[in-house]
C-alpha cells in the first residue's frame, strides 16, 4: 500500500480542480515506454493533451471514448518532449517503484455518463 501523504488544509484541497474529461484519442508516447499520450475533450472547447503512465495497463484503443477524471489546473509540463496539461486520476495497489511487484492500475471514472467539463467534488 502507498505511504500516507502529509495532511493538507481544506483551503489547499479546494484549489484542486477535478473535472470529467472524455478521451478522444489515445496513443503510445513516442519517447517513453510507460506513457500514453491522450487527447481529451474537457468541455472547454479547446483541445487538451495529457501524458499518463498507464501504458502496459491499458491499450490505447480501450481508452478512446471513455470518461476519466483529471486534475485540470495542474501547471503544464513537458514530459519526454510532449506537453502534458493535467493529470488523470487512477488507483493502484502497489507503489510505482515496487521491485518486481505486480501492480494493478485502475482509472477513476464516473459511474454514469456525464458531460465533459463537469466538476468533481
Amino acid at each position: 500500500m502507498a505511504e500516507p501523504k502529509p495532511t493538507i488544509s481544506f483551503e489547499e484541497f479546494v484549489k484542486v480542480d477535478l473535472r470529467v474529461a472524455r478521451v478522444v484519442k489515445a496513443e503510445e508516447h513516442p519517447n517513453a515506454d510507460r506513457l500514453l499520450r491522450l487527447q481529451l475533450d474537457d468541455g472547454s472547447g479547446e483541445p487538451r493533451q495529457i501524458c499518463a503512465g498507464v501504458r502496459g495497463h491499458y491499450q490505447p484503443a480501450d481508452l478512446e471514448g471513455r470518461l476519466i477524471i483529471i486534475v485540470a489546473n495542474l501547471a503544464p509540463r513537458t514530459i519526454r518532449g510532449e506537453e502534458s496539461r493535467g493529470m488523470l486520476l487512477a488507483a493502484s495497489d502497489a507503489p510505482k517503484d515496487g521491485a518486481g511487484e505486480e501492480r494493478n492500475v485502475i482509472l477513476l471514472t464516473p459511474m454514469s455518463d456525464i458531460a465533459p467539463g463537469s466538476a468533481v467534488s
